[in-house]
């Protein structure tokens, strides 16, 4: 597929850069597996730089998979279909154990229109399941149901007594009023009115309430463990997971909510307390020791999730570092706890631990998909972290990464606040993460990529952006407070380096 967009031109021989994409079934598999690189041997990945696709629409996608494919699983891609199969599981986890294909604007639809014999009525459509179709992992909002089979039954589907002979197939497109042609052309031109085709996943009598789950078992050192057996508890509903003969749990139609999962598996015991959101299905590491469950700029969250090298890091989870001893009621200090982050095998320098969050610095040479891990005495995690060149993020003084940012000004060098006001012709000197490589000269670390700052939507210009003097991971950009900014206490900010632009703080202006 990469090699098929690279190859397109336009009639004057210009590359085409962007494309939008409508995939159906394996359709949107081949897709996803573009988008991360997805290699033949499980859990390795070469993402493309660059994707060069700007929308997509998925229409009856198997996300996690099909029962019936395991009817008929007698080629490889039909075992990769079935439900609970690795290559699934590599998909839906490959970057920090999610799968955000990369940011690409997308939307699913979701056929209803199956007699029930690959599900149940009213949740499949002959061949893929309501959750599995579903874009839940991907964002809410993001799926639309329609009364459609997979196809139209006039083959095996319809011999088999999938789909009944009075339905169509979901991508059998005769005319514009067709459901996934009204989505289509509306989602691609950027209108809003694919938002009253079909119901919403979230109005759904069955996606409102239950999910399903997607579980994979390991050892505390992350070895894979091959489960006897998997229960799945939440209230006083109990269900044993299926497993699948690449040794994954899964199990559909669960009730969302707080859900307890027990593993008896090749490496004993383990259990966890997960969070099931409706709406879809969930993949989800089942081991004991530390578990990571997100990397973010320490000064705010990012979508799509990549991070930059040389940037000061947020590592989140559970049990990271197994010593809770602690000292004046803080976390013991980095030097004194038994955690370590190691990037491609190699440790790296650690400002703050505790077992819910670790801050680190990313290492400069550190280049497009890097594994992290974190070590302790108790185990180990092992995640897959995409890179950008640069991935600017603002520190506030807000925690979320909204509301005031880190900043001085010239005229005091003390807070701008809205009782220490910028005014036009001073310099701003704003604190951020994330510009990535830098390059030595005069005594400063400039960034290699030089960034662009706009105050209320206005040019900043910048007079230097690179690492602050004397500190790892924290970015400092130095600009001349334009004319022409309205007076407010919460003039908008924004720093953007290539194709990535930062959260959006404020300052106070006059």
């Amino acid at each position: 597929m990469g090699q098929f967009i690279s190859g397109l031109t336009y009639e004057d021989g210009q590359p085409v850069d962007l494309v939008d994409v409508v995939a159906h079934s394996m359709g949107g598999l081949v897709l996803r597996s573009y988008l991360c690189g997805k290699q033949n041997s499980a859990g390795q990945f070469d993402p493309p730089a660059t994707t060069h696709i700007r929308r997509a629409v998925f229409l009856a996608t198997p996300h996690f998979g099909t029962s019936v494919a395991l009817l008929a699983g007698f080629t490889a891609q039909l075992q990769e279909l079935g439900s609970g199969s690795r290559f699934l599981f590599d998909l839906a986890t490959w970057n920090q154990g999610t799968d955000d294909m990369r940011g690409v604007d997308a939307l699913s639809v979701a056929g209803i229109a199956g007699s029930g014999l690959a599900v149940m009525p009213g949740f499949d459509d002959g061949v893929v399941a309501l959750s599995s179709a579903s874009l839940r992992f991907y964002m809410p909002g993001r799926t639309r149901v329609v009364p459609y089979c997979h196809v139209d039954p006039d083959g095996l589907v319809g011999l088999a007594g999938l789909c009944p002979q009075n339905t169509a197939g979901i991508a059998k497109i005769r005319s514009a009023s067709h459901p996934a042609a009204q989505v289509i052309t509306s989602f691609l031109n950027g209108t809003d009115l694919w938002k009253a085709v079909g119901t919403a996943a979230e109005n759904d009598p069955f996606l409102s309430i239950d999910g399903g789950l997607d579980v994979a078992v390991r050892a505390s050192d992350d070895r894979d463990a091959k489960p006897a057996g998997v229960d799945a508890t939440t209230g006083a509903t109990t269900k044993h997971l299926n497993i699948s003969s690449d040794g994954l749990a899964y199990t559909d139609l669960f009730p969302a909510g707080q859900v307890t999962l027990v593993a008896n598996s090749t490496a004993g015991i383990a259990g966890q307390v997960v969070t099931l959101a409706p709406g879809g299905t969930q993949p989800f590491v089942l081991k004991p020791g530390p578990r990571i469950s997100r990397i973010l700029p320490a000064a705010a969250a990012t979508f799509p999730l990549t991070l930059a090298p040389g940037m000061f890091i947020a590592i989140y989870g559970a049990a990271l570092a197994a010593n809770t001893a602690q000292a004046n009621g803080l976390p013991f200090p980095a030097q004194l706890s038994d955690a370590q982050v190691l990037v491609d095998g190699s440790p790296i320098p650690l400002y703050y631990v505790s077992a819910v969050q670790i801050d680190a610095v990313l290492p400069e040479t550190a280049a497009s998909l890097l594994k992290l891990t974190v070590r302790n005495s108790a185990g180990s995690n092992t995640v897959n972290v995409l890179l950008d060149p640069a991935v600017p993020e603002i520190f506030t003084l807000d925690a979320p990464g909204t509301g005031p940012a880190a900043a001085l000004t010239s005229a005091n060098y003390q807070v701008v606040s809205a009782d220490n006001p910028l005014h036009a012709g001073d310099f701003l000197e704003l604190f951020a993460t994330g510009l990535g490589r830098t390059s030595r000269h005069d005594g400063l670390d400039y960034a290699v990529q030089q960034p662009t700052v706009t105050i209320a939507g206005k040019n900043c210009p910048v007079t230097y952006a690179g690492r602050a003097p004397g500190y790892a991971g924290l970015d400092q950009i130095n600009c001349i407070v334009p004319s022409g900014i309205p007076a407010s206490p919460n003039a908008p900010v924004v720093v953007t380096s290539g194709n990535r632009s930062s959260n959006v703080a404020t300052l106070a202006v006059q």
